[in-house]
């Protein structure tokens, strides 16, 4: 792991705890209880965090196809893209699992799908996967004002009801799911984009690239607010909020671009945490739990919410227990990451993905 970017890592822990805490509070049924600072608190966190995931995950494909990519060789080409076509399919088959689980939130079998994008466009210049990218945005307010975004859930918008019939898999995965492809691909895309142009690894523009992530959000937030303002009387509250808010449900233009701008700032910032203080025991355990974000992915439903489950106190409704039990899990996940680490280089379910794959 010599030339690895350990502040991609950091970021990476960042996004999973951000996931454990919104993940668990929608299991929980939590979200209108506790003290509004709270809630405004964990508010922020939904769709931020698992943007994130999904932005470093295209810049990690990109990171991981630079070789093949920039030598042209067909050789290396095919052997990364049947890498990412094999791990797609291994990550299809660990959401689906989950879902069996009865998690309806599940973020891996989308994350299947980006990263066959990712291997059917090694070869594409980077002009394209911008374009795809900001292409696959501009569909997202079309489709909602064709199609019935309610369409498959349950009145408390937690449960899929025909998510096991074709037609409503389809449409969960493509439009109205907890992170549909579109627009969600347009995240992946814009990683796949800023990794391939290698401006993570360049200092001088890490500050540039801190300004226009915290200015864009700023600018979209601001237009988000006056756009829903301006436009409910004419088209209701709920089609402006549809159309116009940062929500992630429904996914709106502004909240992709709001949510590329956090993920930028978190990751830059991140970047310059890890080098700073690389030396440092909880940056270092930060780190490690990073680099094993796909088993405490996993682990956090299987385990942490089959614990709760188990016990009968899942569906407790208490928003301060849903944050102390997200931070408890965390821990224990970052001590098992440092613990596990001493002896292997990678975490259990990302061992048998490299394996299979």
């Amino acid at each position: 792991m010599k030339d690895r970017i350990y502040g991609l890592d950091l970021a990476r822990a960042l996004a999973i705890l951000g996931m454990i805490i919104v993940n668990y509070k929608i299991a929980m049924s939590a979200e209108n209880s506790g003290p509004s600072w709270l809630r405004s608190a964990t508010e922020l966190l939904e769709g931020r965090a698992s943007a994130l995931f999904v932005l470093l995950a295209g810049i990690g494909v990109a990171l991981m196809t630079a070789k093949a990519r920039q030598s042209g060789d067909a050789a290396l080409l095919s052997q990364s893209r049947s890498s990412l076509f094999k791990r797609a399919l291994f990550l299809l088959a660990a959401g689906v699992l989950l879902l069996l689980l009865d998690w309806s939130a599940d973020i891996l079998h989308y994350y299947a799908v980006f990263l066959a994008a990712g291997a059917l466009l090694i070869s594409a210049s980077d002009r394209m996967v911008l374009g795809l990218g900001l292409g696959s945005v501009a569909l997202s307010p079309i489709l909602l004002m064709l199609f019935d975004y309610g369409k498959g859930w349950s009145s408390s918008f937690h449960e899929y009801d025909d998510l096991w019939t074709l037609s409503g898999f389809i449409r969960n995965l493509l439009f109205n799911g907890f992170h549909p492809v579109f627009p969600w691909i347009g995240f992946f895309l814009a990683g796949l984009w800023v990794g391939r142009k290698g401006w993570l690894a360049q200092k001088e523009l890490r500050l540039p690239l801190l300004l226009a992530g915290a200015g864009s959000v700023v600018l979209v937030e601001l237009a988000s607010w006056l756009l829903v303002k301006w436009t409910s009387l004419r088209l209701g509250h709920e089609a402006a909020k549809a159309l116009f808010s940062t929500k992630p449900m429904p996914p709106s233009v502004l909240y992709i671009f709001s949510g590329t701008g956090s993920a930028v700032v978190v990751i830059i910032i991140c970047l310059h945490l890890a080098e700073r203080f690389r030396g440092s025991k909880a940056v270092s355990m930060l780190i490690h739990t990073g680099q094993l974000s796909l088993t405490h992915y996993i682990g956090h439903v299987a385990i942490g919410l089959g614990l709760l489950q188990g016990i009968g106190y899942l569906e407790n409704k208490s928003l301060p227990f849903t944050v102390f039990y997200s931070l408890l899990y965390f821990a224990a996940a970052a001590v098992f990451s440092m613990l596990w680490r001493k002896k292997m280089a990678r975490g259990p379910i990302e061992l048998a993905m490299r394996k299979l794959c």
